[in-house]
Protein backbone atom coordinates (compact mmCIF):
# COMPACT_ATOMS: atom_id res chain seq x y z
CA UNK A 1 0.00 0.00 0.00
CA UNK A 2 1.30 3.22 -1.16
CA UNK A 3 0.94 6.44 1.52
CA UNK A 4 -0.87 9.37 0.60
CA UNK A 5 -1.04 12.82 1.99
CA UNK A 6 -4.00 13.02 4.67
CA UNK A 7 -3.74 9.30 5.16
CA UNK A 8 -3.59 8.49 8.97
CA UNK A 9 -1.46 5.33 9.70
CA UNK A 10 -0.79 3.69 13.32
CA UNK A 11 2.85 4.09 13.38
CA UNK A 12 5.86 2.30 15.79
CA UNK A 13 8.38 4.36 16.24
CA UNK A 14 11.40 2.74 15.67
CA UNK A 15 14.44 5.46 15.81
CA UNK A 16 15.48 9.15 16.34
CA UNK A 17 16.96 11.13 13.44
CA UNK A 18 19.95 13.26 12.93
CA UNK A 19 17.54 16.38 12.91
CA UNK A 20 15.55 14.83 15.78
CA UNK A 21 12.29 13.37 14.77
CA UNK A 22 11.19 9.80 15.22
CA UNK A 23 11.17 7.59 12.12
CA UNK A 24 9.26 4.44 11.89
CA UNK A 25 8.35 1.75 9.24
CA UNK A 26 4.87 1.57 7.25
CA UNK A 27 4.38 -1.31 4.49
CA UNK A 28 8.53 -0.90 4.63
CA UNK A 29 8.42 2.98 3.67
CA UNK A 30 9.78 5.04 6.02
CA UNK A 31 7.89 7.26 8.19
CA UNK A 32 9.47 10.77 9.63
CA UNK A 33 7.28 11.83 12.34
CA UNK A 34 7.79 14.93 14.72
CA UNK A 35 7.32 14.63 18.43
CA UNK A 36 7.67 10.83 18.77
CA UNK A 37 9.86 8.96 20.72
CA UNK A 38 11.37 5.78 20.51
CA UNK A 39 9.44 2.74 21.65
CA UNK A 40 6.34 4.62 21.00
CA UNK A 41 3.36 3.60 18.99
CA UNK A 42 1.21 6.52 18.05
CA UNK A 43 -1.37 7.70 15.43
CA UNK A 44 0.15 9.00 12.56
CA UNK A 45 -0.90 12.10 9.93
CA UNK A 46 0.68 12.25 6.66
CA UNK A 47 1.59 15.54 5.55
CA UNK A 48 3.74 14.50 2.70
CA UNK A 49 3.90 11.14 1.03
CA UNK A 50 7.29 11.00 -1.67
CA UNK A 51 8.08 7.40 -3.29
CA UNK A 52 10.45 6.20 -0.76
CA UNK A 53 9.19 8.07 2.45
CA UNK A 54 6.71 9.94 4.27
CA UNK A 55 6.50 12.83 6.55
CA UNK A 56 3.66 12.85 9.52
CA UNK A 57 2.56 14.55 12.73
CA UNK A 58 1.85 12.77 15.54
CA UNK A 59 -1.88 12.86 16.29
CA UNK A 60 -2.09 10.85 19.48
CA UNK A 61 -0.28 8.63 21.50
CA UNK A 62 -2.05 5.16 21.83
CA UNK A 63 1.10 3.06 23.59
CA UNK A 64 3.82 5.67 25.25
CA UNK A 65 7.68 4.21 25.35
CA UNK A 66 9.20 3.71 28.59
CA UNK A 67 11.35 6.89 27.70
CA UNK A 68 8.10 8.96 27.26
CA UNK A 69 8.19 12.35 29.85
CA UNK A 70 6.10 15.42 29.54
CA UNK A 71 7.72 18.61 28.25
CA UNK A 72 8.66 20.90 30.45
CA UNK A 73 7.95 23.55 27.67
CA UNK A 74 5.03 25.10 26.85
CA UNK A 75 6.70 26.24 23.69
CA UNK A 76 8.04 22.53 22.40
CA UNK A 77 6.23 21.14 20.28
CA UNK A 78 5.95 24.40 18.09
CA UNK A 79 9.48 25.41 18.33
CA UNK A 80 12.79 23.42 16.29
CA UNK A 81 14.94 23.95 19.27
CA UNK A 82 14.27 21.27 21.82
CA UNK A 83 14.01 17.68 19.48
CA UNK A 84 14.36 15.96 23.02
CA UNK A 85 12.42 17.42 25.68
CA UNK A 86 9.68 15.18 25.09
CA UNK A 87 12.22 12.28 26.46
CA UNK A 88 14.32 11.08 29.51
CA UNK A 89 17.65 12.28 29.68
CA UNK A 90 19.37 8.84 30.28
CA UNK A 91 17.54 8.13 26.68
CA UNK A 92 19.14 10.80 24.87
CA UNK A 93 22.56 10.19 26.24
CA UNK A 94 21.99 6.51 24.89
CA UNK A 95 20.76 7.70 21.29
CA UNK A 96 23.79 10.23 21.36
CA UNK A 97 25.89 7.80 22.09
CA UNK A 98 24.51 5.29 19.52
CA UNK A 99 24.62 7.78 16.71
CA UNK A 100 28.25 8.51 17.40
CA UNK A 101 28.77 4.63 17.29
CA UNK A 102 27.04 3.78 14.25
CA UNK A 103 28.54 7.02 11.88
CA UNK A 104 31.59 5.96 12.92
CA UNK A 105 31.38 2.03 11.91
CA UNK A 106 28.61 2.53 8.97
CA UNK A 107 29.97 5.48 7.45
CA UNK A 108 33.53 5.88 8.32
CA UNK A 109 34.55 2.24 8.81
CA UNK A 110 36.58 2.80 12.00
CA UNK A 111 36.58 0.58 14.71
CA UNK A 112 37.95 2.61 17.38
CA UNK A 113 36.24 2.33 20.77
CA UNK A 114 33.85 5.17 21.61
CA UNK A 115 34.10 5.95 25.43
CA UNK A 116 31.11 6.31 27.27
CA UNK A 117 29.31 10.07 26.10
CA UNK A 118 29.85 12.97 28.84
CA UNK A 119 26.92 14.03 30.12
CA UNK A 120 25.98 17.69 31.81
CA UNK A 121 24.69 18.08 35.09
CA UNK A 122 22.65 21.03 33.85
CA UNK A 123 20.29 20.20 31.17
CA UNK A 124 18.53 23.93 31.42
CA UNK A 125 19.82 27.50 30.65
CA UNK A 126 23.33 26.30 29.92
CA UNK A 127 23.37 28.39 26.73
CA UNK A 128 25.46 31.32 26.63
CA UNK A 129 24.49 32.60 23.01
CA UNK A 130 20.87 33.37 21.20
CA UNK A 131 19.76 34.81 18.25
CA UNK A 132 16.30 35.46 18.04
CA UNK A 133 14.66 36.60 15.03
CA UNK A 134 11.95 39.61 15.50
CA UNK A 135 8.76 40.39 13.87
CA UNK A 136 6.80 43.60 14.83
CA UNK A 137 3.12 43.68 14.41
CA UNK A 138 0.70 46.29 15.65
CA UNK A 139 3.78 48.08 17.32
CA UNK A 140 4.25 45.27 19.48
CA UNK A 141 8.10 43.50 18.96
CA UNK A 142 7.42 39.48 19.11
CA UNK A 143 10.50 37.54 19.50
CA UNK A 144 11.43 33.62 19.71
CA UNK A 145 12.69 31.13 17.58
CA UNK A 146 11.78 29.32 13.92
CA UNK A 147 9.23 26.81 13.58
CA UNK A 148 10.96 23.38 12.51
CA UNK A 149 11.90 23.52 8.88
CA UNK A 150 10.00 26.93 8.63
CA UNK A 151 10.90 31.07 8.84
CA UNK A 152 7.76 31.55 10.99
CA UNK A 153 9.09 33.01 14.62
CA UNK A 154 7.33 31.28 17.21
CA UNK A 155 7.12 33.57 20.27
CA UNK A 156 9.45 32.68 23.44
CA UNK A 157 11.48 35.25 25.32
CA UNK A 158 11.86 32.68 28.20
CA UNK A 159 13.48 29.41 26.92
CA UNK A 160 14.74 26.81 28.97
CA UNK A 161 18.02 26.55 26.99
CA UNK A 162 19.07 30.59 27.54
CA UNK A 163 20.06 32.03 30.74
CA UNK A 164 17.07 33.82 32.79
CA UNK A 165 18.66 37.12 32.06
CA UNK A 166 18.19 36.92 28.02
CA UNK A 167 14.00 36.90 28.93
CA UNK A 168 14.81 40.46 30.70
CA UNK A 169 16.83 41.80 27.78
CA UNK A 170 14.40 40.67 25.50
CA UNK A 171 11.29 42.43 27.54
CA UNK A 172 14.26 45.75 27.27
CA UNK A 173 14.18 45.44 23.36
CA UNK A 174 10.10 45.12 23.46
CA UNK A 175 9.76 48.51 25.40
CA UNK A 176 11.97 50.04 23.83
CA UNK A 177 10.75 49.04 19.71
CA UNK A 178 7.16 50.27 20.90
CA UNK A 179 7.85 53.72 22.08
CA UNK A 180 10.59 54.45 19.12
CA UNK A 181 7.86 52.79 16.36
CA UNK A 182 10.90 50.34 15.84
CA UNK A 183 9.52 48.06 12.43
CA UNK A 184 11.07 44.82 11.62
CA UNK A 185 12.64 43.66 8.71
CA UNK A 186 11.02 41.54 6.12
CA UNK A 187 12.67 39.07 4.13
CA UNK A 188 10.45 39.45 0.82
CA UNK A 189 10.40 42.91 0.63
CA UNK A 190 14.33 43.94 2.02
CA UNK A 191 12.88 46.52 4.03
CA UNK A 192 12.42 46.96 7.70
CA UNK A 193 14.90 47.91 10.25
CA UNK A 194 15.15 45.46 13.23
CA UNK A 195 16.36 41.97 11.87
CA UNK A 196 17.49 39.80 15.24
CA UNK A 197 18.17 40.31 18.86
CA UNK A 198 21.29 38.78 19.40
CA UNK A 199 22.72 38.12 23.18
CA UNK A 200 25.92 36.81 24.55
CA UNK A 201 26.80 36.14 28.31
CA UNK A 202 30.36 34.97 30.26
CA UNK A 203 29.02 32.58 32.65
CA UNK A 204 32.07 32.58 34.73
CA UNK A 205 31.85 36.33 34.70
CA UNK A 206 28.30 36.82 34.57
CA UNK A 207 29.09 39.50 31.74
CA UNK A 208 26.21 40.07 29.13
CA UNK A 209 26.28 41.77 25.84
CA UNK A 210 23.29 42.87 23.97
CA UNK A 211 23.07 43.55 20.20
CA UNK A 212 20.78 44.69 17.74
CA UNK A 213 21.44 43.11 14.12
CA UNK A 214 19.59 46.29 11.89
CA UNK A 215 18.80 46.81 8.27
CA UNK A 216 20.07 50.27 8.80
CA UNK A 217 22.92 53.10 9.82
CA UNK A 218 21.93 53.56 13.21
CA UNK A 219 19.02 53.08 15.87
CA UNK A 220 16.28 55.44 16.87
CA UNK A 221 15.96 56.78 20.13
CA UNK A 222 18.96 54.45 20.98
CA UNK A 223 19.53 56.34 24.59
CA UNK A 224 16.33 54.53 25.67
CA UNK A 225 17.36 51.60 24.49
CA UNK A 226 20.62 51.94 26.48
CA UNK A 227 19.10 53.18 29.53
CA UNK A 228 16.79 49.88 29.88
CA UNK A 229 19.57 47.42 28.56
CA UNK A 230 22.29 48.66 31.03
CA UNK A 231 19.65 48.29 34.04
CA UNK A 232 19.61 44.55 33.78
CA UNK A 233 22.22 42.86 36.09
CA UNK A 234 25.33 41.49 34.19
CA UNK A 235 24.54 43.40 30.86
CA UNK A 236 27.93 45.65 29.97
CA UNK A 237 28.02 45.40 26.50
CA UNK A 238 25.38 47.03 23.89
CA UNK A 239 25.87 47.15 20.24
CA UNK A 240 24.54 47.57 17.03
CA UNK A 241 25.47 45.37 13.78
CA UNK A 242 24.58 46.54 10.31
CA UNK A 243 23.86 43.53 7.88
CA UNK A 244 21.93 45.34 4.90
CA UNK A 245 22.82 42.06 2.69
CA UNK A 246 19.36 39.64 1.25
CA UNK A 247 20.96 36.43 3.21
CA UNK A 248 19.99 34.07 5.90
CA UNK A 249 23.83 34.88 7.71
CA UNK A 250 22.59 36.89 11.21
CA UNK A 251 25.49 39.50 11.29
CA UNK A 252 27.20 41.45 9.00
CA UNK A 253 30.75 42.98 9.01
CA UNK A 254 30.07 45.96 10.84
CA UNK A 255 29.64 46.69 14.98
CA UNK A 256 29.58 49.69 16.80
CA UNK A 257 29.89 49.81 19.92
CA UNK A 258 26.41 52.46 22.01
CA UNK A 259 27.89 51.43 25.40
CA UNK A 260 29.96 49.64 27.67
CA UNK A 261 33.10 47.48 26.11
CA UNK A 262 33.74 46.28 23.30
CA UNK A 263 33.94 42.91 24.25
CA UNK A 264 32.75 40.70 27.39
CA UNK A 265 35.28 38.13 29.20
CA UNK A 266 35.07 34.42 30.17
CA UNK A 267 36.85 31.97 32.01
CA UNK A 268 37.51 28.36 30.64
CA UNK A 269 40.19 26.19 32.58
CA UNK A 270 41.79 29.17 34.16
CA UNK A 271 42.36 30.91 30.92
CA UNK A 272 40.81 34.39 30.39
CA UNK A 273 38.89 34.79 26.78
CA UNK A 274 37.09 37.75 25.30
CA UNK A 275 33.66 37.48 23.16
CA UNK A 276 32.96 39.74 20.79
CA UNK A 277 30.09 39.50 18.53
CA UNK A 278 31.35 37.70 15.63
CA UNK A 279 34.28 35.45 18.13
CA UNK A 280 33.17 31.50 18.11
CA UNK A 281 32.81 30.37 21.17
CA UNK A 282 31.50 27.37 22.21
CA UNK A 283 27.57 27.49 23.69
CA UNK A 284 28.26 25.29 26.80
CA UNK A 285 30.62 26.79 29.41
CA UNK A 286 30.50 23.84 31.96
CA UNK A 287 30.68 21.28 29.09
CA UNK A 288 33.29 22.66 27.27
CA UNK A 289 35.87 22.69 30.31
CA UNK A 290 34.90 18.99 29.71
CA UNK A 291 35.60 18.72 26.11
CA UNK A 292 38.59 20.67 26.17
CA UNK A 293 39.95 18.53 29.15
CA UNK A 294 39.49 15.32 26.99
CA UNK A 295 41.55 16.97 24.06
CA UNK A 296 44.10 17.92 26.25
CA UNK A 297 44.53 14.41 27.57
CA UNK A 298 44.76 13.04 24.09
CA UNK A 299 47.21 16.08 22.99
CA UNK A 300 49.68 13.50 25.35
CA UNK A 301 51.51 16.65 26.59
CA UNK A 302 54.87 16.42 28.05
CA UNK A 303 55.84 20.37 27.61
CA UNK A 304 58.12 19.73 24.55
CA UNK A 305 55.87 19.44 22.22
CA UNK A 306 55.05 22.15 18.93
CA UNK A 307 51.02 22.24 18.52
CA UNK A 308 49.49 23.23 15.43
CA UNK A 309 45.46 24.24 15.67
CA UNK A 310 44.13 24.57 11.91
CA UNK A 311 40.63 25.87 12.83
CA UNK A 312 42.14 27.86 15.98
CA UNK A 313 39.20 30.53 15.91
CA UNK A 314 39.77 32.98 18.92
CA UNK A 315 42.26 30.60 20.28
CA UNK A 316 40.21 28.56 23.00
CA UNK A 317 41.35 25.20 22.54
CA UNK A 318 45.34 25.64 21.98
CA UNK A 319 45.44 28.48 25.02
CA UNK A 320 43.94 26.10 27.19
CA UNK A 321 47.15 23.70 26.84
CA UNK A 322 49.30 26.97 26.39
CA UNK A 323 51.43 25.86 29.37
CA UNK A 324 51.95 22.18 28.61
CA UNK A 325 53.52 22.40 25.20
CA UNK A 326 56.55 24.30 23.71
CA UNK A 327 54.82 26.36 21.27
CA UNK A 328 51.67 26.73 19.81
CA UNK A 329 51.01 27.83 16.10
CA UNK A 330 47.09 28.95 15.58
CA UNK A 331 46.09 29.28 11.83
CA UNK A 332 42.36 30.60 11.16
CA UNK A 333 41.16 32.51 7.67
CA UNK A 334 38.63 34.92 9.59
CA UNK A 335 40.90 37.77 10.57
CA UNK A 336 38.74 39.30 13.49
CA UNK A 337 39.26 35.56 15.05
CA UNK A 338 42.86 35.77 14.93
CA UNK A 339 42.82 39.23 16.35
CA UNK A 340 40.58 37.88 19.23
CA UNK A 341 43.47 35.09 19.19
CA UNK A 342 46.24 37.56 19.49
CA UNK A 343 44.60 39.45 22.16
CA UNK A 344 43.52 36.28 24.52
CA UNK A 345 47.05 34.99 24.19
CA UNK A 346 48.23 38.17 25.68
CA UNK A 347 46.04 39.04 28.56
CA UNK A 348 46.75 35.84 30.01
CA UNK A 349 50.27 36.39 30.11
CA UNK A 350 51.31 33.55 27.67
CA UNK A 351 54.27 34.53 25.08
CA UNK A 352 54.70 30.82 23.61
CA UNK A 353 51.86 31.01 21.06
CA UNK A 354 51.52 32.70 17.70
CA UNK A 355 48.51 33.05 15.59
CA UNK A 356 48.35 33.96 11.51
CA UNK A 357 45.60 34.26 9.55
CA UNK A 358 45.52 31.82 6.63
CA UNK A 359 43.93 28.84 4.94
CA UNK A 360 45.35 25.34 5.31
CA UNK A 361 47.72 25.46 2.38
CA UNK A 362 49.04 28.97 3.29
CA UNK A 363 49.59 27.86 6.87
CA UNK A 364 51.30 24.65 5.59
CA UNK A 365 53.78 26.70 3.47
CA UNK A 366 54.65 29.50 6.28
CA UNK A 367 55.12 26.69 8.30
CA UNK A 368 57.55 24.68 6.08
CA UNK A 369 59.37 27.71 5.22
CA UNK A 370 59.88 28.37 9.12
CA UNK A 371 60.76 24.32 9.17
CA UNK A 372 58.07 24.14 11.76
CA UNK A 373 56.67 20.30 12.20
CA UNK A 374 53.76 19.77 14.22
CA UNK A 375 54.25 16.98 16.75
CA UNK A 376 50.05 17.82 17.22
CA UNK A 377 47.86 18.42 14.97
CA UNK A 378 44.44 19.96 16.36
CA UNK A 379 41.44 19.95 14.03
CA UNK A 380 38.19 21.83 14.67
CA UNK A 381 36.14 22.43 11.56
CA UNK A 382 32.50 23.57 10.86
CA UNK A 383 29.64 21.60 10.86
CA UNK A 384 30.39 20.28 7.45
CA UNK A 385 33.70 18.92 8.24
CA UNK A 386 37.36 19.60 6.69
CA UNK A 387 37.74 20.48 3.36
CA UNK A 388 38.77 17.48 0.83
CA UNK A 389 41.78 19.47 0.30
CA UNK A 390 43.38 19.65 3.86
CA UNK A 391 44.04 16.26 4.58
CA UNK A 392 46.99 16.30 1.94
CA UNK A 393 48.38 19.39 3.88
CA UNK A 394 48.03 16.85 7.33
CA UNK A 395 49.78 14.05 5.55
CA UNK A 396 52.25 16.57 4.45
CA UNK A 397 52.67 18.11 8.16
CA UNK A 398 53.05 14.43 9.68
CA UNK A 399 52.22 14.64 13.05
CA UNK A 400 52.63 12.33 15.80
CA UNK A 401 49.04 12.91 17.06
CA UNK A 402 45.56 14.23 15.61
CA UNK A 403 43.26 15.57 18.12
CA UNK A 404 39.81 16.18 16.23
CA UNK A 405 36.66 17.43 18.07
CA UNK A 406 33.47 17.55 15.61
CA UNK A 407 30.18 18.66 16.21
CA UNK A 408 28.76 16.26 13.52
CA UNK A 409 29.05 12.43 13.47
CA UNK A 410 28.80 11.82 10.16
CA UNK A 411 31.41 14.08 8.37
CA UNK A 412 33.66 13.46 11.01
CA UNK A 413 33.07 9.68 10.56
CA UNK A 414 34.11 10.89 6.78
CA UNK A 415 37.09 12.66 7.79
CA UNK A 416 38.37 9.54 9.71
CA UNK A 417 38.02 7.22 6.91
CA UNK A 418 40.14 9.36 5.06
CA UNK A 419 42.60 10.25 7.35
CA UNK A 420 42.64 6.61 8.05
CA UNK A 421 43.81 6.18 4.43
CA UNK A 422 46.42 8.60 5.21
CA UNK A 423 48.10 6.96 7.35
CA UNK A 424 46.37 8.22 10.58
CA UNK A 425 44.63 5.73 13.45
CA UNK A 426 42.04 6.26 15.38
CA UNK A 427 42.59 5.17 18.81
CA UNK A 428 39.50 6.98 20.87
CA UNK A 429 36.35 9.00 20.93
CA UNK A 430 34.38 10.28 23.20
CA UNK A 431 31.24 12.14 23.19
CA UNK A 432 30.15 14.50 25.00
CA UNK A 433 26.41 16.03 25.25
CA UNK A 434 27.63 19.76 25.10
CA UNK A 435 23.53 20.31 23.50
CA UNK A 436 21.70 18.89 26.16
CA UNK A 437 17.79 18.36 24.92
CA UNK A 438 18.50 18.97 21.13
CA UNK A 439 19.57 16.29 18.44
CA UNK A 440 23.34 17.78 18.28
CA UNK A 441 26.44 15.90 19.99
CA UNK A 442 29.89 16.58 20.10
CA UNK A 443 33.02 13.91 20.00
CA UNK A 444 36.43 14.35 20.42
CA UNK A 445 39.12 12.01 18.37
CA UNK A 446 42.69 10.95 19.10
CA UNK A 447 44.19 9.69 16.22
CA UNK A 448 47.77 8.36 16.17
CA UNK A 449 50.27 8.04 12.98
CA UNK A 450 50.55 4.18 11.83
CA UNK A 451 53.92 3.00 12.50
CA UNK A 452 55.63 2.15 8.89
CA UNK A 453 56.10 -1.77 10.42
CA UNK A 454 52.27 -2.25 10.75
CA UNK A 455 51.72 -2.45 6.91
CA UNK A 456 51.82 -5.83 5.11
CA UNK A 457 53.33 -5.73 1.77
CA UNK A 458 50.67 -8.54 0.03
CA UNK A 459 51.02 -8.81 -4.08
CA UNK A 460 47.35 -10.26 -5.03
CA UNK A 461 46.71 -11.44 -8.86
CA UNK A 462 42.81 -9.45 -8.86
CA UNK A 463 42.60 -12.19 -11.72
CA UNK A 464 42.76 -15.04 -9.17
CA UNK A 465 39.52 -13.34 -7.65
CA UNK A 466 36.33 -13.15 -8.90
CA UNK A 467 35.76 -9.22 -8.32
CA UNK A 468 37.51 -6.25 -9.11
CA UNK A 469 39.53 -3.51 -7.32
CA UNK A 470 36.62 -0.98 -6.92
CA UNK A 471 34.28 -3.86 -5.73
CA UNK A 472 36.64 -4.49 -3.08
CA UNK A 473 36.04 -1.08 -1.21
CA UNK A 474 33.09 -1.75 -0.02
CA UNK A 475 30.33 -4.39 0.47
CA UNK A 476 27.04 -4.43 -0.49
CA UNK A 477 25.78 -3.95 2.80
CA UNK A 478 28.21 -1.23 3.82
CA UNK A 479 26.26 0.79 0.55
CA UNK A 480 23.28 0.09 1.89
CA UNK A 481 24.03 1.05 5.35
CA UNK A 482 25.77 4.22 4.64
CA UNK A 483 22.99 5.52 2.33
CA UNK A 484 20.27 4.43 5.10
CA UNK A 485 21.92 5.99 8.00
CA UNK A 486 22.71 9.39 6.13
CA UNK A 487 18.93 9.57 4.58
CA UNK A 488 16.64 6.58 5.96
CA UNK A 489 16.13 5.53 2.73
CA UNK A 490 16.92 2.05 1.71
CA UNK A 491 18.25 0.78 -1.85
CA UNK A 492 18.18 -3.21 -3.16
CA UNK A 493 21.50 -5.02 -4.28
CA UNK A 494 20.00 -5.11 -7.94
CA UNK A 495 20.50 -0.97 -7.94
CA UNK A 496 23.38 -0.52 -6.27
CA UNK A 497 24.85 -3.10 -9.53
CA UNK A 498 23.18 -1.10 -12.42
CA UNK A 499 24.64 1.81 -10.88
CA UNK A 500 28.00 0.17 -10.18
CA UNK A 501 27.35 -1.14 -13.82
CA UNK A 502 26.73 2.63 -15.37
CA UNK A 503 30.12 3.80 -14.10
CA UNK A 504 31.84 0.83 -15.46
CA UNK A 505 32.61 -1.08 -12.22
CA UNK A 506 32.15 -4.40 -13.68
CA UNK A 507 29.87 -7.13 -11.73
CA UNK A 508 30.36 -10.86 -11.85
CA UNK A 509 28.88 -12.86 -15.08
CA UNK A 510 24.85 -13.03 -14.77
CA UNK A 511 24.83 -10.94 -11.51
CA UNK A 512 21.51 -10.34 -10.19
CA UNK A 513 20.06 -11.10 -13.89
CA UNK A 514 16.94 -13.33 -13.85
CA UNK A 515 17.24 -16.80 -15.26
CA UNK A 516 14.22 -16.50 -17.42
CA UNK A 517 14.58 -15.29 -20.87
CA UNK A 518 13.37 -11.75 -21.71
CA UNK A 519 12.61 -10.66 -18.11
CA UNK A 520 12.48 -7.14 -17.18
CA UNK A 521 13.98 -5.72 -14.43
CA UNK A 522 13.00 -2.53 -12.20
CA UNK A 523 15.71 -0.12 -13.35
CA UNK A 524 16.85 2.10 -10.80
CA UNK A 525 14.90 5.30 -9.78
CA UNK A 526 16.79 8.71 -10.48
CA UNK A 527 16.61 10.02 -6.84
CA UNK A 528 18.27 6.65 -5.59
CA UNK A 529 20.63 6.91 -8.79
CA UNK A 530 22.12 9.90 -7.31
CA UNK A 531 22.42 8.58 -3.76
CA UNK A 532 23.78 5.11 -4.38
CA UNK A 533 26.38 7.57 -6.69
CA UNK A 534 27.18 9.70 -3.53
CA UNK A 535 28.14 6.49 -1.39
CA UNK A 536 30.47 5.14 -4.26
CA UNK A 537 32.07 8.26 -4.40
CA UNK A 538 32.07 8.20 -0.19
CA UNK A 539 33.81 4.76 -0.46
CA UNK A 540 35.90 6.31 -3.58
CA UNK A 541 34.50 3.58 -5.72
CA UNK A 542 34.11 6.48 -8.10
CA UNK A 543 35.54 9.87 -8.80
Amino acid sequence: MSLKKNDDIILKIEDMTNEGSSVGHYDGQAVFVTGGVTGDELCAHIIKAKKNYAVAKCMSIITPSPNRISSDCPYSDKCGGCSFRNMTYSAELEYKQRRVENALKRIGNIDAPVRDIIGADEINHYRNKAQYPVDVQNGELVAGFYAYKSHRIVPCNSCLLQPEEFSLCIDAFSKWAKESGVTSYDEKTGKGLLRHIYLRKAVATGEIMACAVINGNSLPNENLLVELLSGIDGVCSVCVNINKNDTNVILGDQTKIIYGKEYITDILLGKKFVISPNSFYQVNHNQCEKLYSIAGKYAELTGNETVVDLYCGAGTIGLTMADKIKTLYGVEIIPQAIENAKLNAEINGINNAEFFCADAFEAAKILENKGIKPDVLILDPPRKGCQSELFDVVEKMSPNRIVYVSCDSATLARDLNILDSKGYKAVEATPVDMFPRTPHVETVVQLVRKKPDTYIDITVDMDELDLTSSEAKATYDEIKDYIFDKYRVKVSSLYIAQVKQKHGIIERDCYNNSKKDNQKQPQCPPEKVKLIEEALRHFKMIS
